[in-house]
């Protein structure tokens, strides 16, 4: 916890990730695996009712924190004085200092995203860009093979359970902080909540998700100061004509030695072009002579 705010009053209510369960296979025979578990968590802010999110329930606490604080509900550690989730009534109740301003103005305006089970986005998507300034960067491609081969030592829950997303803030080719939920939405929330609760800076750091780059991903990304991204999925237009506007590194469909570059332009030193294999050079010739 960040100890520049001793005055938090926070709950520790992470919950089970998977649940064990009886199945049939394609052949009648019962198996025991795991499946993810999915729960309703709704926030209150000074009693006033936010939203209802489905999640993991992995860190409740810090997804919390990190909704909050990528909507623009919440603007420093120092706004906050408790957050305590409470698993029985599926609630968590924050208490800030002051009531934020233009509540009622933010909640009226509400956009539906293509978030996994449908994120939701309180004011005007586009204000919130008004003041992100992101630093030039430059990365090597020896250090995104490196970053996604450490990578692969995570996700936990989808390796034993499946059915969700994983997201990381990287600096270099180390794994800072990682976290799965149901929906990359959730996990990215999450990780800028622990960004504030842990104290980690936006400098020199990526974030990694295994979900799409949609224009959601990329506001949030953007809001918590980090100017790359790298995901295992594709990209939306809105992601991309967004992640131009501002300066961001759009890596996507990464995996093993492949990715393609949306965006970043000389960011990217290619230090570490893998070779073309002689084989499949001269099948695809020899299907071009067809």
């Amino acid at each position: 916890m960040n100890t520049a705010n001793q005055e938090l009053t926070l709950s520790k209510a992470a919950a089970e990730l998977t649940e064990t369960v009886q199945v049939l296979d394609e052949r009648g025979e019962p198996r025991e695996l795991q499946i993810a578990c999915e729960r309703p968590l709704t926030i209150y802010l000074n009693k006033r009712e936010i939203v209802t999110l489905m999640t993991l329930g992995g860190d409740p606490e810090a997804l919390v924190l990190g909704y909050l604080r990528n909507q623009g509900f919440i603007n420093s550690m120092d706004d906050l004085v408790a957050i305590q989730v409470d698993w029985e009534v599926e609630a968590a109740a924050v208490v800030t200092r002051e009531q934020p301003q233009d509540l009622e103005e933010k909640l009226q305006q509400r956009t539906v995203t293509t978030g996994c089970g449908q994120g939701t986005m309180f004011g005007n998507l586009m204000d919130k860009l008004e003041e992100v300034s992101l630093p030039d960067v430059e990365i090597q491609q020896s250090m995104v093979y490196a970053l996604l081969d450490n990578l692969n030592l995570h996700n936990e829950t989808y390796k034993n359970a499946g059915a969700v997303h994983g997201c990381a803030i990287c600096e270099g080719s180390e794994v800072v902080a990682f976290v799965e939920d149901v929906g990359r939405h959730n996990a990215v929330d999450t990780l800028a909540g622990r960004m504030w609760l842990d104290g980690i800076t936006d400098e020199n750091k990526i974030f990694y998700t295994t979900g799409r780059l949609t224009s959601e991903m990329v506001i949030k990304v953007a809001q918590m100061g980090i100017p790359v991204l790298l995901s295992r999925s594709g990209v939306t237009q809105m992601g991309l004509a967004l992640a131009k506007e501002l300066g961001i590194t759009m890596l996507a469909r990464a995996k093993g030695k492949h990715f393609l570059q949306f965006s970043g332009g000389e960011s990217l030193l290619r230090d570490a072009i893998p070779e073309v294999k002689y084989e499949r050079s001269v099948k695809k010739g020899r299907r071009n002579e067809a």
